[in-house]
């Protein structure tokens, strides 16, 4: 019986070359070295296309080929009978194998000569183990099942989506041994990704951001599909000072506005997995180690069945937000009377607040804490609804699922990094209330 390709799937990982054997029309035989080989399914693989070279050549006139591989822990090798099928220039998978293979040329010093122009796609007709003696595979460090089920079991569990993210987080950690770990969520309108949660960081970095198609994260969320680097790489890595370039001129601008993105300042295994529901893009769960080859295809299988369950939990829980316990009482809260009075500022430019002179966040997010201090402020309101948020025209919401209780998150822990005495305090389903320590004065910049 032929050996399946998903149970030789770690022979793929590029720790051992693979060695390519194909013929020319005349029967010229010609053997190459592989930089790269991709899974794509149980009956097919990819193969990097760099160069035309007399190998490309061959598949082209004559699409038969012989590949060996070697599993890098038991030295044994097996051979695999291949049709071509095809060459993709673009997609997902072009998309992966190009991130993975700059992972590889940067880890071998070669960044200026690899580089990606196709992927070529193979039909597995055969697979044999070549004879030979071979090592007993090592002992697996965890049960990526049993972590699997007890990671759904607790996030299943989760009644708000704040529980929801710290608890995924918690259980890669606990459950995978995964120690440095980030969830951003997709601002479509502004074709970038913000952090949400992160674990395992000197700084959290909640409120950075990162655009569409920027490194590992940014290339996954544009084309909804994982990707796993084994190596240090510099052409992918995300970057840790990704900034806008300043559109206006203004007071706004000439201020810090930058939330570094948190990671390893030598990241060397990287895998960046979408979150999906119904085909829609609602995020980016990413896990880094110091440690090359961390993350093999199993954990790669694990971390996105992983996403697709916290997809639907953040679907459930943002439609749940929507409901509120009560309506709110609409009781009259006076402001604080003592304490050093605090200046929050917004600039319409960009909906940028500030606190004093200290950035605070902007965009959307912003839009929605300046219209919360307006009404706190002018009509002495405390108590809100996600509801009356998601209908206020002052806010300018995007569209109807656009993460406005991710958005209240990230207001939520930005405040309480930055300890100005202001809180968003949730008070039941649906339902939250402004926590203020201290006199504010608004002051709108674009008056």
């Amino acid at each position: 019986m032929m050996i399946k390709l998903d149970a030789i799937r770690e022979c793929l990982e590029g720790v051992v070359p693979g060695i390519m054997a194909t013929a020319a029309p005349d029967g010229t035989p010609n053997v190459a070295y592989l930089s790269q080989i991709q899974f794509v399914d149980g009956d097919h693989v990819a193969l990097s296309y760099q160069f035309f070279n007399k190998t490309r050549q061959n598949i082209l006139s004559n699409p038969l080929a012989m590949l060996t591989v070697t599993n890098p822990a038991t030295a044994a090798q097996y051979r695999l009978t291949l049709r071509f099928l095809r060459t993709e220039t673009a997609g997902p998978l072009f998309e992966s194998m190009k991130a993975k293979l700059a992972g590889i040329a940067s880890h071998t010093g070669m960044s200026g000569i690899f580089k990606l122009l196709g992927a070529d796609i193979f039909r597995v007709v055969d697979i044999h183990q070549v004879p030979g003696k071979s090592l007993p595979p090592p002992p697996k460090q965890r049960n990526l099942m049993a972590s699997l089920r007890h990671s759904s079991e607790r996030i299943c569990a989760c009644q708000d989506l704040d529980r929801l993210l710290n608890e995924t987080l918690a259980c890669l950690d606990e459950l995978f041994g995964i120690r440095h770990t980030m969830v951003l969520m997709i601002d479509a309108p502004g074709e970038r990704l913000y952090t949400v949660a992160s674990r395992g960081y000197e700084a959290s970095g909640i409120g950075s951001e990162i655009p569409l198609g920027k490194g590992v994260i940014g290339v996954a969320a544009r084309e909804k599909t994982p990707i796993r680097i084994g190596h240090m790489n510099a052409e992918y890595a995300y970057s840790r000072a990704i900034r806008e370039n300043a559109q206006h001129s203004g007071w706004a601008y000439a201020l810090e506005t930058e939330i570094p993105l948190p990671g390893l300042p030598e990241s060397r295994s990287q895998m960046a997995v979408p979150i999906v529901f119904a085909q829609k893009l609602l995020g980016v769960l990413y896990v880094e180690s110091p440690q090359d080859l961390r993350f093999t295809y199993d954990d790669e299988d694990a971390l996105v069945s992983l996403a697709l369950q916290l997809g639907l939990a953040i679907h459930i829980q943002q439609n749940a937000a929507e409901v509120c316990d009560e309506t709110p009482s609409g009781d009259v809260s006076p402001l604080p009377a003592s304490g050093a009075p605090l200046v929050i500022r917004h600039f319409a430019e960009n909906d940028s607040v500030f606190l004093g002179d200290d950035y605070l966040i902007k965009g959307v997010a912003g839009s929605i804490f300046w219209t919360l201090f307006r009404d706190f402020v002018d009509k002495k309101r405390s108590e809100f609804t996600n509801r009356e948020l998601r209908l206020d025209t002052r806010i300018r919401l995007p569209d109807v699922s656009d993460n406005l209780e991710a958005r209240l998150i990230l207001l939520s822990r930005r405040l309480v990094e930055r300890n100005a005495g202001i809180r968003i305090e949730k008070t039941g389903r649906g339902r939250f209330r402004l926590g203020v320590d201290r006199p504010v004065v608004l002051v709108d910049e674009a008056v």
